[in-house]
């Protein structure tokens, strides 16, 4: 998986931060130290990490991934990663 999408609400920028969907790969995760849930009221889990954001971007780099975008919807942070084909 190339590709990886991060998120953390800002009021709370110390985590938990999301770092994947029931597909997500679950090596990666289980690295991360994420837990797979569903919220109540969802039709979709998601793994959640206890870590901030900041510590889980750090993690991802150390298995090649580097940040290719970030933006902030609502009170949303969002960053979007990719590891190239070199690291697979």
């Amino acid at each position: 998986m190339p590709y990886i999408v991060i998120s953390t609400q800002i009021r709370v920028e110390n985590g938990p931060t999301i770092v994947g969907d029931g597909d997500s790969d679950e090596e990666l995760m289980e690295y991360l130290g994420a837990q797979l849930t569903q919220q109540l009221g969802n039709n979709y889990s998601e793994y959640i990490c206890k870590d901030a954001p900041r510590v889980v971007l750090d993690n991802l780099e150390l298995r090649g991934y580097k940040v290719i975008a970030m933006a902030g919807i609502g009170q949303t942070c969002i960053w979007t990663l990719h590891k190239p084909p070199e690291f697979e």
